[in-house]
């Protein structure tokens, strides 16, 4: 799935909401205080669970990549999936204008997998609704 959303704040704003811990933990899913910015850092995040979806609640986390204010990617895992999910979630900034075109891929989703479709469709609302908005009002109390 991709997102794409125009925030109207500069590059190097967007990127600390996306980066520092302390911002993270104010639009983010409860244990993103734990991020740490280096290759190879694993976190965990918690959430409802979502049986429909074959979701357990719990994610763990893996920085894969970055570019300093251009590009953060993770790798997402359920950790008690009877199905377990590999996916991977790639942030992309881009200057526009004054501010910043956001672009979000999450990708890794089996499409001959029901369960995983489902889960591809919850979250496909999430990051387009919920995540956005949060992430906006966030940048806008800094």
């Amino acid at each position: 799935m991709r997102v794409a959303q125009f925030l109207p704040h500069p590059p190097a704003k967007v990127w600390r909401a996306l980066t520092e811990p302390e911002l993270l933990a104010q639009w983010q899913m409860p244990g993103s205080e734990d991020f740490r910015l280096e290759v190879g850092h694993r976190y965990t995040l918690t959430a409802l669970p979502r049986p429909n979806a074959n979701f357990s609640g719990t994610v763990d986390v893996r920085v894969l990549a970055f570019e300093p204010q251009r590009m953060l990617s993770v790798g997402w895992a359920d950790a008690n999936a009877s199905r377990p999910a590999d996916w991977t979630i790639t942030w992309t900034l881009e200057q526009e204008g004054r501010g910043t075109r956001l672009f979000l891929v999450h990708e890794g989703f089996d499409p001959d997998d029901p369960t995983q479709m489902m889960a591809r469709k919850i979250m496909d609302g999430g990051w387009r609704s919920h995540v956005m908005r949060s992430l906006g009002n966030a940048l806008d109390r800094m």
